[in-house]
């Protein structure tokens, strides 16, 4: 069903008066979402709306904010199976993969809140007393890959610490957002704590360089990310929260069960379409049998995976991408990749010519002469070749990116080895890459990002700390002056 777009500014529902914007399913073209993105003036209400709503917000006790959030929660896990359909509908998950998206959703207070007890409790140590200040304004600008369950994770701890949100959503994804902003109306957020607004790089760009907004929570590509660090250059008065995706490696050495290690690496490299900012990019095994073995069964599984559409039954592994630009974008990288040199072990192939559908593709790019260091955002898997397990390690860090990196083998020694020499925040053995703890920090070293979305760690860069220096009793001026003339 077609929702009317809106949005939702100083706690009222209203048009966007800028461009048209709609979106649709990519599982079928049908339009999800149609109105308008915000014009100027309507950016300039919603981040008045929070800068006004800051004062008596964060003055409210942090029981009666814990309350409201709470309430929220609530909501979210009644409608767990409407947001589930609704992220299906509009991103283009299979349905089981969106209802454990909709279940973090609702997850998320109760880990943010206990984050907030961990990271930031008022504490007294003789003459000073620590406290945590809110920022005030923050802009949350979330991805299309998770639109509910990763904007969440910005402004669920930046509202508990006493932040107020203007929240702008991938422009491809508008609805979900929209529903999860009328949870917040629904669960008593006062009117301007939060605030919709929905466009793209432009409207963004304004509340970004808004002398209001105190921080800015973004979780998206590498190329946005960079944009945003350049416009806030020379600000360091406002907080920048970043999370940027990963060439993510994952190595198979010493393994003797080829086909179950095919499972985790598909599994890694596939799942969401390979639309998840730690799915596995490259796969890293030794040359000879061995290697072939891994390799062998992984193309075997990529043969047998159901690509279909989200809703279908029974369920596909693997749904449609995001809208068929990101097919084409997927398709142009694989081309690349066997110009350069590289061996289509099973390309993947568009099923229907101008669609969103592409199979999951496995190219051996060893010999390539050039490979880019980039974010093939999609289902391509690219497979490399080394005679060590230290060469394997090398190539796994020869990445500008930092994010997930993983080992599959029977050796422990090995496990050890990879984990004291891996270059990443998030690291597996004998696990798939896409594995992720909300209580856990969430983020990698280089062009991965900067600070971590999640648990304690966003909690700290919701709030900044303040060490308060108390002279107990009477104002005392005995101290010693040297110099002093009486």
């Amino acid at each position: 069903m077609k929702q009317d777009g809106k949005l939702f500014i100083d706690g009222s529902w209203t048009d966007g008066q800028g461009a048209p914007l709609t979106s649709t399913n990519p599982a079928n073209g049908e339009p999800i979402w149609q109105g308008a993105q915000a014009s100027e003036a309507q950016l300039e209400s919603a981040l008045a709306a929070a800068h006004s709503a800051f004062g008596s917000w964060r003055r409210l006790s942090v029981e009666e904010r814990f309350a409201i959030i709470e309430r929220y929660a609530a909501i979210a896990k009644e409608r767990q199976e409407e947001m589930a359909k609704l992220i299906s509908d509009e991103m283009g998950k299979a349905l089981w993969d969106a209802r454990t998206e909709a279940g973090a959703i609702a997850g998320k207070a109760a880990i943010s809140i206990e984050a907030y007890h961990e990271r930031t409790p008022t504490r007294n140590e003789g003459a000073i007393r620590l406290t945590h200040r809110p920022h005030g304004v923050m802009v949350v600008i979330g991805p299309f890959n998770f639109p509910g369950h990763l904007p969440n994770g910005h402004i669920i701890p930046a509202l508990i610490a006493g932040n107020t949100i203007v929240f702008k959503p991938s422009e491809i994804t508008p609805a979900v957002a929209q529903a999860m902003v009328g949870w917040w109306e629904e669960a008593g957020l006062p009117p301007g704590v939060i605030n919709l607004v929905q466009g793209g790089a432009a409207e963004a760009g304004q509340l970004i360089e808004d002398k209001r907004t105190r921080g800015v929570l973004f979780t998206g590509g590498v190329k946005a990310g960079l944009a945003i660090h350049r416009t806030l250059a020379g600000h360091p008065d406002k907080i920048l929260a970043l999370e940027l995706g990963g060439n993510n490696p994952l190595i198979a050495w010493d393994v003797a069960d080829a086909e179950s290690a095919a499972t985790v690496i598909a599994r890694s490299a596939f799942i969401t379409s390979g639309q998840r900012c730690t799915c596995a990019r490259r796969l890293i095994v030794p040359h000879g049998a061995a290697g072939d073995r891994i390799i062998d069964a992984v193309a075997s599984l990529i043969s047998r995976l159901a690509v279909d559409r989200p809703d279908a039954d029974p369920q596909p592994f693997i749904g449609p991408v995001v809208h068929s630009k990101a097919a084409d974008a997927i398709l142009k990288a694989q081309e690349e990749l066997l110009f350069h040199g590289g061996e289509a072990v099973r390309p993947s192939l568009r099923l229907d010519q101008g669609s969103a559908y592409v199979t999951p593709g496995l190219i051996d790019t060893t010999r390539c002469r050039e490979v880019r260091d980039e974010e093939v955002f999609g289902p391509l898997l690219q497979v490399f070749r080394t005679k060590t397990f230290d060469d394997a390690i090398a190539k796994a860090n020869d990445t500008r990116f930092g994010l997930s990196a993983g080992l599959l083998s029977d050796d422990e020694q090995l496990w050890h080895r990879f984990a004291d020499q891996i270059d990443a925040g998030i690291v597996n053995w004998n696990r798939q890459t896409t594995g992720a703890s909300g209580k856990a920090p969430f983020g990698g070293p280089g062009l991965s990002g900067n600070h971590r979305p999640a648990g304690y760690y966003a909690a700290d860069y919701c709030a900044w700390p303040m060490a308060s220096m108390v002279q107990e009793g009477a104002l005392n001026d005995d101290a010693a002056m040297p110099g002093l003339v009486k």
